[in-house]
């Protein structure tokens, strides 16, 4: 990867894009951010038998951030994680434009033909828009 000085890798349900585009950052000493995008909040909770609001109200924020934190850690990187909500690929795109980043990493989730058909694919939309080189590592 020489060149990219600023990484951005973004998470979807896999570790492995975490783990992999850390191994290939790290080789160039890059500095790196970490971005999982949520969806919106939508609708009102249902708070019948909830023991712990926080963990609810949080939405499993923090342990997306943890774990993340735990995956550099133990591949001996420093990162700046954001997790962000809203549409991931119009989130990842800005995210990219604001930290100016040289290259976004991301991973590809296997898909039947139906979905590839008619489901929304964040990654072909990201690759068309994004403002810098798009790596996509198999997940």
């Amino acid at each position: 990867m020489k060149g990219y000085r600023k990484v951005l890798i973004a998470v979807n349900g896999s570790k492995d894009v975490l783990v992999q585009g850390l191994r290939l950052a790290y080789d160039e000493e890059c500095w790196v951010t970490v971005v999982k995008v949520m969806p919106p909040n939508e609708g009102d909770l249902n708070l019948t038998g909830i023991k712990n609001i926080e963990d609810v109200i949080d939405g499993g924020r923090a342990k997306a951030v943890s774990e993340m934190q735990d995956i550099a850690r133990s591949e001996g990187a420093l990162v700046k994680t954001r997790l962000e909500e809203g549409e991931a690929y119009k989130k990842i795109i800005e995210i990219a434009e604001e930290e100016k980043c040289d290259i976004i990493i991301m991973g590809t989730q296997k898909r039947n033909w139906l979905k590839r058909l008619i489901g929304d694919n964040t990654v072909e939309k990201v690759i068309h828009q994004a403002p810098c080189p798009v790596l996509v590592v198999g997940s």
